[in-house]
């Protein structure tokens, strides 16, 4: 089997917006308590942070973190994560219905933010609050001083303002589940009213709207129209969220899925430009899939959970090989639409559907997802090339054409390189594949790497190193071609030096 890419140095989709490659905390599960804050594990800081987790972090290279939730946002009331830990009420959490400590706050968690190199995504609750403790929270984070709000920030140890810029206008607001929930026109217009009253506190702070909890919703689409109607002109971004499972055990459709998230994604775009249309804006609004990842392994240990514990292990996906090949093909549809989706936040970042896990006074690990993630945050950086693709398909369950080859090419200008990611999803075939890089002059690779050879189910769980990337020498360059071979059911990275 053969395929093909060819890209142009000039037919560019978009510069990527770093910030594609954020991720997410949440006061769920163990993310924040034995995740990023063990204070007596052997690694742990004199914050009590785990080491071995931020020089993980650090390798994933994560510009952005959307905290503190998720479902957990929209019964919390900010205030009680600040002033003395001794002071800080313990909650009950109806979210996840276990109990949190508030020892890891607002202060804590800007610390570790900064510690772990990223900035902070903060969401708002918008299910049993609103405009008020929006408003506030805003003055707290981000006005230099002599106010009520920033002054008290100044009194819990930070002189300086956090100056958080990207801001979320609740979370899940069409979700039955949500505390909270409400209709497209009740969220359209509180969220419109928050949004008006945070610009007036900030006006640099970008915002980002509420849309469906998935495609799947009965109010997918109606429900992004109407909150877009009332609140277009206060908001920068609208939100996307959905998840994959492979609970049919069907290798061929489940990886087939990031066609899925292409459809979801130019769906939400057609939505938001009607409304541009409709309303004679001038203002395009971009989105932020601030929730995306392979999650279904965990769900019966989760149903069988006790409530009302401290940071119970919940979500604790184990990933497996196929659900890396799923991920490369997921962040290379990220790409794809770098034109509109400028933020994406992997969920979640540690134990909590994550690409890094912790054993309580142990070690940190990768997850197989950790990889691909990991090579397109750092190589994928610059202007994404418009692919044009030549690939055998296959008709899957769900999707009539499914080609072999996912595939994009990034070309760095900072780094002088072009990056090609490849994902071969045939179970039996190679792929002799073909890269024509129009207007480059070709150097030398100076790197290639896949994950390839591996059984489709096994993990990282008892060796950690199970599942890791190998050298792939099957890739030379023949003038301004790069040419080798894409191991059946593979992720590639292939790193090209210019002249």
């Amino acid at each position: 089997m053969k395929a093909d890419l060819v890209v142009n140095r000039e037919n560019i989709i978009s510069e990527v917006d770093p910030r594609l490659y954020g991720s997410f905390i949440e006061h769920l599960g163990r993310a924040v308590y034995s995740g990023i804050y063990e204070p007596g594990h052997e690694t742990a800081n004199e914050d009590g942070f785990r080491q071995d987790v931020i020089d993980l972090v650090n390798e994933l290279n994560v510009p952005l973190v959307r905290y503190p939730g998720g479902n957990f946002v929209s019964g919390f009331n900010w205030e009680d994560s600040i002033g003395p830990k001794e002071d800080r009420p313990t909650r009950l959490d109806l979210a996840w219905r276990t109990v949190e400590t508030n020892e890891v706050g607002l202060h804590e968690f800007m610390n570790w933010a900064q510690q772990a190199d990223t900035e902070v995504n903060m969401a708002v609750n918008l299910g049993t609050r609103g405009v008020d403790a929006a408003r506030n929270l805003l003055e707290y984070s981000n006005h230099p001083g002599g106010t009520y709000w920033s002054d008290l920030r100044k009194e819990n140890g930070a002189e300086e303002p956090f100056g958080i810029k990207t801001w979320c206008l609740g979370n899940e607001m069409d979700g039955p589940w949500q505390i909270g929930a409400k209709t497209a026109d009740e969220y359209g217009r509180l969220a419109t009213e928050t949004a008006k009253a945070m610009k007036l506190v900030d006006d640099s702070i970008e915002l980002v709207l509420c849309g469906s909890s998935s495609s799947k919703m009965p109010t997918f689409g109606e429900w992004e129209y109407t909150v877009l109607d009332h609140a277009y002109d206060y908001v920068d971004y609208l939100s996307l969220h959905m998840y994959w499972g492979n609970q049919e055990e069907d290798l061929e459709n489940y990886l087939a899925k990031s066609i899925e998230m292409d459809e979801f994604i130019k769906g939400v775009v057609a939505i938001c430009d009607a409304v541009k249309a409709k309303n004679g804006s001038d203002k395009t609004i971009n989105l932020s899939f601030d929730e995306w990842n392979v999650w279904y392994h965990s769900n019966k240990a989760d149903d069988e959970m006790e409530p009302w514990q401290i940071a119970p292990p919940l979500l604790e996906d184990i990933y497996n090989f196929e659900d890396a090949l799923l991920v490369g093909c997921l962040l290379i549809t990220l790409l794809k639409n770098a034109d509109r989706v400028k933020i994406a936040c992997l969920a979640q970042l540690v134990n909590v559907i994550a690409p890094i896990m912790t054993i309580e006074n142990g070690e940190a690990w990768k997850q197989p997802i950790f990889y691909p993630f990991m090579q397109v945050s750092n190589y994928g950086r610059g202007n994404v090339l418009t692919p044009s693709v030549e690939s055998e398909t296959y008709a899957s369950k769900d999707f009539s054409e499914v080609p072999y080859v996912e595939t994009i090419a990034v070309h760095n200008e900072e780094a002088d390189e072009v990056v090609v990611f490849a994902v071969n999803r045939s179970k039996e075939e190679s792929v002799n594949f073909t890269t024509t890089l129009n207007g480059f002059t070709l150097e030398s690779i100076v790197e290639s790497t896949e994950l390839a050879g591996y059984d489709i189910k096994l993990t990282n769980e008892q060796d950690h190193d199970g599942i890791k990337l190998a050298d792939n020498n099957d890739f030379e360059i023949n003038g301004n071609e790069l040419v080798g071979e894409l191991k059946p059911l593979s992720w590639n990275t292939i790193r090209i030096s210019l002249k």
